[in-house]
């Protein structure tokens, strides 16, 4: 038996009220879909649960001053189906896509994802090479800007206080000259699977070929995910080939054991993520 109280804002500044008052003893709920296999396992045992995820508020996707906004209670499958999603964030649609199982991504929100902050959330490299910007709000301080690197500081740890709340992200679009994005993933089964390792990256060629533009991220292999900028400086300028993609997953594997350390796992990790690099970047040279 679980005793906990079930709360459903009818708008933002209501739920702002109750994180004020009671956000140590509060988790909030966009989406919930980790709720009772986290009640199970008794890593959550708040009072309270606050339900934001049909705030009318946190809900739009829109494009504003140049940039690509999404709030934090659009579901998973609604990036899936957004127009401009597809048009400004291709990388992110296609995660989107690949996100567990239908069902879970009728409920699953973009800001459960990132502040559930586990190592292998899909939607987090995607947003990562988008310079995506977190919008967070508390009464009585107000807004501020937080970085998609700066939310998590470790597995499953979020860096938000307890009485702030996120409402939005803030995407730099796809440069309309970019013609590459993609993501990739590996998981043990096609569908329905968490991230053993997952990439995302998008990048802009010249007319001879060069890279002018890369932006590189990896997810699921390290205790939170980031940008490798090694990898962006070594592809940047150069004429890529399927040696040079293989010689970019080399170097990713060293920096991710730099990170993470040798661990029983990299005998299979090692080879996985050079193999993962090179389909991800392939259809760059095709």
């Amino acid at each position: 038996m679980f005793n906990v109280d079930y709360i459903r804002p009818q708008d933002l500044g209501e739920a702002l009220d109750f994180v004020k008052e009671r956000g140590p003893d509060t988790t909030i709920l966009a989406g919930g879909t980790d709720v009772m296999i986290d009640m199970r396992a008794g890593t959550l045992q708040s009072k309270y649960l606050l339900d934001i995820s049909r705030l009318s508020d946190l809900r739009e996707i829109k494009i504003k001053d140049g940039e690509l906004t999404i709030g934090a209670a659009v579901t998973i499958s609604e990036l899936c189906s957004s127009e401009l999603v597809g048009r400004y964030a291709p990388a992110l649609q296609k995660a989107a896509d690949r996100f567990a199982g239908r069902q879970v991504r009728n409920i699953a929100t973009i800001g459960g994802n990132v502040a559930h902050c586990s190592p292998c959330g899909d939607t987090i490299p995607p947003l990562l090479i988008h310079d995506a910007k977190v919008m967070v709000v508390a009464k009585p301080q107000g807004r501020r800007v937080v970085t998609i690197e700066e939310i998590a500081g470790g597995p499953y740890h979020c860096t938000l206080r307890p009485d702030e709340i996120i409402t939005h992200f803030v995407l730099k679009p796809k440069p309309g000259d970019v013609e590459f994005s993609n993501f990739q993933k590996i998981g043990r089964r096609k569908e329905l699977a968490i991230a053993r390792m997952s990439m995302a990256a998008m990048a802009r060629r010249e007319s001879d070929k060069s890279i002018s533009f890369i932006r590189f991220a990896l997810g699921a292999c390290t205790p939170t995910p980031h940008r490798f900028r090694e990898i962006e400086n070594m592809l940047l300028g150069k004429v890529p080939d399927e040696n040079l993609l293989w010689q970019a997953g080399r170097l990713l594997a060293e920096c991710m054991l730099e990170v993470t350390g040798r661990r029983p796992s990299a005998v299979y990790k090692e080879p996985a993520i050079q193999g993962l690099f090179v389909r991800l970047m392939l259809p760059l040279i095709q």
